[in-house]
């Protein structure tokens, strides 16, 4: 498994072997990647999670392995030969293929012309010693087993040969190989078609080697909704001779019926199974990639610049029911709440006007944050034309509201504004989010923040999975507030579960804010173990350490101590001091102070900027005063947007129209581009150039390389 690891991951194997020993001593994958990094050689946490992955797949292939050459050796017919075979197989596919012989069936034909006696007459006719006579076959003709004629007696017989040939674990992986290199996807359209939005895929052909994953799961789709029929193609000649030169002696004198049962064991047992698989392979290599992409993309905005320090009035945008009003101060308390009419079908755009004006004043509000649903443009338009005639120094922008209506609903939701309307509760957290995305998105189940694609159609669980884990893994890279963070953030904190994060809440709540990280051991249940997995992801901005507002780890305060006694300052003229810091030579120190080299770079790094957050480097919202229209879109115009989803065959962009433009992944760059990720992300303002504006659809072509 070392070796497998070793050379899969190009990782030493003392390397794996310490992630292997780490994470069965119960430490979290961020825990590892932050503070393991002499163990691990510096392992990121995404390539820990596959690695992790990849080994739990290793440990079920050796179990089963083992059950296996259990089940056989009861049989008494495992030899050497099959169990160096067996221990060989890489991959599940190929072990079942092992086991197809030895396996107990279900009441098939074979084993039904077993009972009656006619394995001996199967073995004779695969030897091709004999022709088949009637004399051969007339011995075996028994009334009282449904064997009343030499007919019956030789169909049995090939029946046998028929699932001997389905066994050939050799043949079947060389069928499998084919069928991937070889096989060709096909589709033909059902009654709809031209009128779905499948007709593309009508009568559509593409080689299963080289099928991108958005077309296999759109061509899933578009099945499972009767739109379209699928099948796998396979050059059946090809097949049939191979198999046929394998089975069929050159002298053979039972060629006919040989044929007949290489034949009926292709169509009936072989090709459907082998057409079955790669059907469950290519989805499952597509929904591996669809998780990727959507795992990158809400790496990309859980990690959004926050907007600190502004007091923000959100809109949710809507016609009949108005439009929702909330403003938060700086913090993302709720200080007041309004519904406006300025759109269809009341138009009361006069009150509504009056009554935004009157929060903006009263409350001093810096921005304005608008959802991009229903009524988004309308409502941006309004906004837009009251800045401008008020003169206001007040800039808007567009905030995602995907998954806002499933927070408003929710029990934490319920829990933070227990009197406020449904409707309401989505307003505040279009504004929170616009302050600090990390922390209000992670309230939301992740599926629904709408940033992927196909998400509803792939394995759940595993979708589930991955984007708990990028979860994870952002709320430990930025690091969280000890004193301010709710229940929903705090559970992502590495080692924490959700009753020990209530007792923190409960334990802040009774005794006041925390004053340093040691404290956290006073919490009831919260042991030495579950401290050294958390401790150095929860801050403390105002404590008595100045070391708890940094991800330096409690076990590293020594060798910091250590380095301030050296350098003859205190810690609170260290810290900050760049110049000092940047002047130090690690390597050497890392020798001096008995600390990893990996460690004293990271200490050095965090002291240099105590409390930084690493979202300070991404791409702040992108703020307007004016408006555009869809009709006012013209080829060659150039505008900002910002990237709202990323794809595998490109990137959606919103420019301020309501409707979002697509760059198509040939319009990214000049050069080769081989996935849209290489070359933007979710959250990136980029400068686009129209291309086409198809209104009627609705459609809108930009680019990134022309004009």
């Amino acid at each position: 498994m070392l070796d497998i690891l070793s050379r899969e991951f190009a990782i030493p194997k003392q390397n794996v072997q310490a992630v292997i020993k780490l994470l069965k001593e119960g430490n979290t994958i961020p825990f590892i990647a932050r503070y393991r990094k002499e163990m691990t050689g510096g392992l990121d946490d995404q390539t820990l999670r596959q690695l992790a992955e990849r080994l739990n797949y290793l440990e079920k292939l050796e179990q089963r392995k083992q059950e296996i050459l259990q089940a056989i050796d009861k049989q008494g017919k495992l030899t050497g030969h099959l169990e160096a075979k067996i221990n060989k197989a890489d991959t599940l596919a190929k072990l079942e293929d092992l086991y197809r012989p030895y396996k107990q069936k279900k009441s098939t034909r074979a084993a039904k012309a077993r009972e009656k006696g006619l394995e001996p007459l199967a073995e004779i006719i695969l030897a091709q010693d004999t022709a088949i006579t009637e004399e051969l076959l007339a011995p075996y003709v028994n009334p009282h087993k449904e064997l009343t004629n030499t007919h019956d007696c030789l169909q049995g017989a090939l029946d046998i040969i028929a699932e001997w040939v389905s066994d050939n674990a050799d043949l079947r992986q060389w069928l499998r190989d084919l069928a991937f290199k070889e096989g060709i996807l096909a589709t033909s359209g059902k009654e709809g078609i031209y009128d779905s939005p499948y007709r593309d895929y009508n009568n559509y052909r593409e080689s299963v080697s080289t099928i991108p994953a958005h077309r296999i799961l759109a061509v899933n789709r578009a099945e499972k909704e009767e739109f379209l029929t699928v099948s796998i193609h396979l050059p059946w000649d090809k097949i049939l001779a191979h198999y046929e030169k394998h089975y069929i002696k050159e002298t053979s004198a039972c060629a006919a019926v040989l044929r007949e049962a290489i034949t009926d064991a292709l169509k009936r047992l072989i090709l459907p199974a082998i057409k079955r698989e790669v059907r469950s392979t290519l989805t499952e290599k597509a929904e591996r990639q669809a998780i990727r992409v959507f795992r990158k993309n809400l790496h990309k905005l859980l990690l959004q610049a926050p907007v600190i320090g502004k007091k923000i009035l959100a809109i949710d945008p809507g016609y009949r029911t108005g439009c929702k009003v909330a403003a938060v101060d700086e913090f993302g308390n709720l200080l007041t709440t309004a519904t406006i009419y300025p759109n269809a079908p009341q138009y009361d755009s006069v009150q509504a006007a009056k009554t935004l004006l009157e929060i903006i004043e009263k409350h001093g509000i810096d921005l304005i944050a608008i959802g991009n649903g229903t009524a988004s443009q309308e409502t941006k338009k309004f906004v837009a034309s009251l800045i401008q005639e008020h003169h206001l120094e007040i800039s808007y922008t567009i905030v995602n509201e995907a998954g806002a209506s499933v927070y408003s609903a929710s029990e934490v939701a319920r829990e933070e504004f227990p009197d406020l309307d449904v409707s309401l509760r989505s307003a505040v957290s279009l504004a929170r989010r616009l302050q600090d995305p990390l922390a209000e998105l992670v309230k939301i189940d992740p599926k629904a923040i709408g940033v992927g694609q196909y998400q509803h159609d792939v394995n759940q669980k595993a979708l589930t999975k991955a984007l708990e884990g990028v979860v994870e893994d952002c709320v430990n890279s930025v690091g969280v507030n000890l004193n301010t963070a709710s229940a929903q953030l705090l559970q992502f904190v590495a080692g924490l579960t959700p009753a020990i994060c209530s007792k923190i809440i409960q334990y802040r709540e009774t005794n006041g804010f925390f004053s340093n990280r040691k404290q956290l051991l006073d919490v009831p249940g919260l042991g030495p173990k579950t401290f050294e997995q958390c401790a150095g992801f929860l801050r403390i901005p105002d404590g008595n350490n100045p070391l708890d507002n940094t991800a330096v780890h409690p076990e590293s305060y020594a060798v910091v101590q250590a380095l301030s006694e050296k350098l003859g300052k205190t810690l609170r003229e260290i810290l900050g001091d760049k110049p000092l810091l940047q002047s130090l030579q690690p390597e050497q120190l890392a020798s001096e102070l008995e600390v990893g080299l990996p460690t004293l770079k990271d200490i050095l790094q965090e002291l240099q900027k105590p409390g930084r957050d690493p979202r300070e480097d991404r791409f702040p919202p992108l703020f307007r005063q004016d408006i555009l229209e869809l009709d006012d879109l013209k080829p060659g115009m150039q505008l900002q947007g910002v990237v709202r989803n990323v794809v595998d065959f490109g990137a959606f962009v919103d420019i301020g129209v309501h409707q979002d433009g697509l760059i198509h992944i040939s319009q990214l760059s000049e050069s080769f581009v081989k996935h849209p990720l290489d070359v933007v992300n979710v959250g990136d303002i980029v400068t686009v150039t129209v291309l086409d504006v198809d209104v009627s659809r609705r459609r809108i072509s930009l680019s990134l390389i022309a004009g």
